[in-house]
């Protein structure tokens, strides 16, 4: 309940007849055990290269929005206009998912994301790869920006259009993903505790799919 709806601890204490205080330290002790059980399902940059060899991949980035920490200040992403943490996706264009990176600061541009997690060695050593116009200049097809000094003309339109429509999967994948509500609503709890839990949410995704659920 607690990471596929993000519910309040004093909200799961008075469902249970337990304190705030017990939910949390229940929180503590369960949360890393689900992280441990489940990481096997998780897939490494191995398995996600040797997933995508010869595929067409789609890539995308998401914010999983979190409390302003006030020593944090680089978790503040002025492109979503919240504090969060920068998660790269990639899935194949059936919008089966092939990688999911781990969580970087907010501030992180798409591109720079791109560049510094293995999602750039999964999608060099696929057939090709489909982005939005946040990673222009990374190693795929990316939609064309407006030049400043002209319009689109109509190829380029219909170009964006079209490459829009591929990535329509990957956007499902981040949708289904952040169904896991911990991952799309603020996350409330310590700082110190955000990595176990996203890593946690993240495993129990790949269980899902493989379990059929």
């Amino acid at each position: 309940m607690y990471i596929r709806h993000n519910c309040t601890e004093e909200f799961l204490g008075d469902l249970r007849g337990v304190s705030q205080s017990t939910v949390s330290r229940i929180l503590a002790d369960l949360v890393p055990v689900v992280r441990s059980v489940l990481a096997e399902f998780v897939p490494d940059p191995k398995d996600a290269i040797r997933l995508a060899r010869g595929k067409v991949c789609l890539v995308d980035g998401t914010i999983t929005p979190c409390w302003s920490y006030a020593e944090h200040r680089e978790l503040w992403s002025r492109k979503h206009g919240t504090t969060g943490f920068c998660v790269q996706l990639v899935s194949l264009l059936d919008g089966s998912p092939v990688w999911i990176s781990d969580p970087l600061p907010g501030s992180t541009h798409d591109k720079k994301a791109f560049d510094n997690t293995a999602t750039v060695d999964i999608i060099t050593k696929a057939k090709a790869g489909i982005g939005d116009k946040g990673y222009q200049g990374a190693c795929m097809y990316t939609p064309t920006k407006k030049p400043q000094w002209r319009n689109l003309n109509e190829g380029e339109k219909k170009a964006n259009a079209a490459l829009s429509a591929l990535r329509a999967p990957v956007e499902r994948v981040v949708s289904h993903f952040k169904n896991w509500r911990i991952l799309h609503t603020d996350y409330r709890r310590p700082y110190s505790t955000y990595h176990e839990t996203f890593d946690a949410a993240r495993a129990l995704f790949f269980f899902s799919i493989k379990w059929g659920f």
